[in-house]
């Protein structure tokens, strides 16, 4: 993963440099290079002229049931003054007061496999573009996932400790957040471990998992794992944790933590672990986090942030959650589970 503060002209080079390595790391052709670095310069740019600056995100999302390989993930994030009209602005020439923003979104938008854009005045914009190794047909039909994240790693390292994904099988959709114990590339390799077993024990229910995670991290340092599952047919989710993660259910209005069991699996999981079953309806939304998220948190209340696409609301989560004055202490994941959002691909982030 890259992570590059945008606060001057240099950095839109940065911000595309890391598009760039990204996209030689995930194996995309040089067409596909070349749409991702124009994404990552538009949007840095963007940064720098219309909010004072922000940071971007690069993060790799691996697709494997689909052939499709593995996708570049690009998120801006700013705390500018916010964008009024977000339709206007995606639309090619559409200018401001004082300056003109020219194709740079509308072009985002065409050249991404997917393009989320949500904004609000005063409070700032977050943007998200995901490249896959092929180009979206023209008249495809709006790609929504189930679930979406967003990981940063402390001290801007190019490996994460954390990871996530998720998995169908069937009616069953299960969400994996693993927080390997400690920063560094050996905590990456549990997280890394724990998300390949998702895979491969999609169809089994929570407690399950969590005991083959058990055994499959034990060469590892072990990790911090939360295993969510929607059951379609029943309208319901179960959730099980082990370790410092955090998991918060939104139903109706109403926000709800889902508590974890001490613990390091692959290392020491208690004998008894308890599994939280609810109502999964329309209006649910599931956030699952690492301990690198400060614990006080505020919960977003925006229905039209709740309505976006999870990669949306996970790193609108990230940016509001944090500040200079609050810096980023640990590794960090949050990653978003929705309903009604039905696809045959498993995503996740590496």
């Amino acid at each position: 993963m890259w992570e590059v503060p945008v606060d001057d002209a240099t950095r839109v080079r940065d911000a595309r440099t890391a598009a760039r390595e990204a996209c030689l790391r995930a194996g995309l052709a040089a067409p596909r290079t070349a749409d991702a670095e124009l994404v990552a310069t538009e949007l840095a740019t963007n940064l720098l002229k219309h909010a004072g600056g922000g940071r971007m995100v690069v993060n790799l999302v691996a697709r494997p049931a689909d052939g499709a390989g593995t996708s570049v993930q690009l998120f801006s994030l700013d705390n500018g003054p916010g964008i009024a009209d977000v339709p206007a602005a995606l639309r090619d020439g559409y200018t401001t007061a004082d300056v003109s923003l020219g194709a740079g979104l509308g072009s985002c938008g065409r050249r991404a496999n997917s393009f989320h854009l949500y904004s609000v005045p005063d409070r700032g914009t977050v943007a998200v573009a995901r490249i896959d190794p092929e180009p979206a047909g023209r008249g495809t039909a709006r790609d929504d996932m189930p679930a979406g994240g967003i990981t940063v790693a402390l001290a801007r390292a190019e490996r994460s400790g954390d990871a996530w994904g998720w998995a169908r099988s069937g009616g069953l959709l299960t969400l994996l957040l693993a927080d390997g114990l400690g920063p560094g590339p050996h905590a990456a390799d549990a997280a890394g471990v724990a998300v390949a077993e998702l895979r491969r024990g999609a169809g089994l229910p929570p407690l399950d998992i969590l005991r083959r995670l058990h055994t499959a991290l034990r060469p590892t340092r072990g990790a911090a794992v939360a295993v969510a599952q929607v059951d379609a047919e029943r309208a319901e989710l179960s959730y099980a944790g082990i370790g410092d993660v955090g998991a918060r259910l939104r139903t109706g209005d109403t926000w709800t933590s889902l508590e974890s069991h001490p613990g390091i699996v692959g290392a020491h999981i208690p004998a008894h672990v308890s599994l939280r079953r609810v109502p999964w309806r329309r209006d649910s939304l599931l956030v699952v986090h690492s301990d690198g998220l400060p614990g006080r948190w505020v919960p977003p209340e925006d229905p039209h942030l709740l309505g976006h696409d999870p990669s949306v609301v996970a790193a609108t989560i990230l940016r509001d959650a944090g500040s200079p004055a609050r810096p980023v202490r640990d590794d960090t994941s949050v990653a978003v589970l929705a309903p009604d959002r039905r696809t045959s691909t498993h995503d996740s982030h590496l």
